[in-house]
């Protein structure tokens, strides 16, 4: 069976408060991404896991993939498989590459083995491999809450427009950006203010940029020229280091080629039923 995670942008990234165990309150709109990892698994006589396309930092043995499959096998009789991911989502990026893997593994389990295990389970797996993955089981706009790990649909499509997005090979650590970050409440909530479309630029705010646009003024520069190219609204995707613009036409991005860019609608993923 073979597959193709997808990745995602944040629309909106509100920082709120930080818990006594160290981890964060936050709220964000997660709108899915139409650039995609392959993914192929197999029953097979042993495990394997290979790992080609872009290079993933760390042991290759606790690649989410593996995580995923060994926490299915804990709770369900599956055989051993081989797993194929080729890499092609950015690390480091803020686009939610390596939580899609993880997510699309447990849904093809899933599939495959005829486990029939629910969305709400499957979400709930998912919440223990990190706080993205449970995302992508439904793989549709939501908002999410507390750590990131409660999601509520939201109705939003905007697939008629595009997305450009820049990647300049900057690999950020999530857990650095959080260490220096200010958690504090906005004035309007996420909800209301991604109700006005027009005013996106105004109203929603990432807080993980002023940070790291400080020490990096080329990601600022780069979301400044997204939005002289036309774009209603530019942000950095997640705790970074992707920028991405939208656009209501396809802009001419020869302005990046420098960077490792893509153009895209904002089409929504068919997805594994």
């Amino acid at each position: 069976m073979i597959t193709f995670p997808n990745s995602k942008i944040n629309l909106g990234l509100n920082v709120l408060n930080r818990r006594a165990n160290g981890y964060h309150d936050l709220e964000t709109c997660i709108y899915p991404l139409l650039w995609h990892d392959i993914l192929e698994i197999v029953p097979s006589k042993s495990f394997s896991f290979v790992q080609t396309g872009r290079a993933i930092p760390g042991d290759p043995k606790r690649n989410l993939c593996i995580k995923a499959y060994k926490l299915i096998k804990k709770y369900y009789r599956i055989p051993p498989t081989n797993i194929h991911l080729h890499k092609i989502i950015p690390t480091g990026a803020g686009l939610g590459g390596g939580s899609a893997d993880a997510a699309f593994t447990l849904k093809m389990l899933n599939q495959l083995f005829l486990l029939k295990i629910s969305n709400k389970r499957l979400k709930h797996y998912a919440s223990l491999l990190g706080s993205d993955c449970p995302f992508f089981i439904e793989n549709l706009p939501a908002i999410a809450s507390e750590t990131g790990t409660k999601l509520e649909p939201y109705e939003l499509n905007l697939s008629k427009n595009y997305i450009v997005v820049i990647f300049t090979d900057l690999h950020v650590k999530t857990s650095n950006s959080y260490a220096n970050i200010q958690p504090k409440v906005p004035k309007n909530s996420l909800r209301t203010s991604l109700k006005n479309l027009k005013k996106w630029h105004v109203l929603l705010r990432n807080d993980f940029e002023p940070q790291l646009f400080n020490n990096t003024p080329l990601l600022a520069d780069i979301k400044s020229r997204l939005y002289r190219l036309g774009a209603f609204y530019a942000s950095m995707s997640g705790s970074g280091s992707a920028v991405y613009g939208l656009f209501e036409n396809p802009p001419a991005i020869s302005a990046f080629q420098k960077y490792e860019c893509i153009l895209r609608s904002l089409e929504l993923p068919n997805e594994l039923s």
